[in-house]
């Protein structure tokens, strides 16, 4: 996975520059933050999670295990003076318990062989009266429909595991003891030669891809925010 986001990394920040101010709307209306939270972005990637939040809140530590993408985030990060970045495992996170007031992580699970370890990690680190954010593609209710869509989910990005149906995501946060405050689903419609090319996929690998393709790219991502609530 990581040499796959090694080799992507400047289309992958070029991207996230074309959208960030669409995201940073999307999640300063979503979350709500009152400005005085430390926020956690696991999985930061160049760091969109993070810059989203940053203007909003009082401080933003970005995780992720590719050096490239955090050498891209911390270029970015010039104009913050909130945001730091660590290099690290997001299913072994490196802070203490409740060290954080808001935990999140964007389009990251699906890249995880073990989601519910990241989504365990979130809560363990946030503190009671806190909140967890999990936005993340989601997974087609009919099995067989998902199947083929991680089928080519898988051929267009080796890095892609799973993709989780919202019942999933409902359910892992549930088992870890949070209280669903607010969801959302949204419809992202991609062309498939952008698609491709972002996730870096060439030569055979992209006709396979290709040849597995749905007719209609049309992407399904769940806002999720959940409260950790007081003992």
């Amino acid at each position: 996975m990581a040499d796959r986001f090694a080799r992507t990394a400047d289309r992958f920040a070029a991207r996230q520059d074309e959208r960030a101010e669409e995201l940073a709307a999307k999640v300063h209306a979503f979350v709500q933050p009152r400005g005085e939270e430390r926020a956690l972005d696991a999985g930061t990637g160049a760091g969109a999670l993070a810059f989203a939040l940053a203007p909003h809140v009082r401080e933003v530590v970005g995780v992720d295990r590719v050096p490239e993408l955090l050498a891209r985030a911390r270029e970015r990060a010039a104009v913050f003076d909130n945001v730091t970045f660590v290099e690290a495992d997001i299913t072994k996170l490196p802070f203490e318990d409740s060290s954080f007031d808001l935990a999140g992580t964007l389009r990251t699970l699906h890249h995880v062989p073990r989601p519910e370890l990241v989504i365990a990690e979130l809560v363990r680190v946030t503190r009671f009266g806190g909140r967890v954010l999990v936005i993340d593609q989601l997974a087609p209710v009919d099995p067989l429909a998902a199947l083929e869509l991680d089928r080519f989910e898988s051929a267009r990005d080796p890095s892609h595991t799973r993709l989780l149906p919202d019942i999933d995501i409902r359910a892992a946060l549930e088992a870890n003891g949070l209280v669903l405050r607010a969801s959302r689903q949204e419809q992202e419609t991609r062309e498939l030669d952008g698609y491709l090319d972002l996730a870096g996929c060439e030569g055979e690998a992209r006709d396979v891809a290709a040849a597995i393709a749905p007719s209609r790219l049309v992407a399904t991502v769940g806002w999720y925010l959940a409260a950790k609530p007081l003992p």
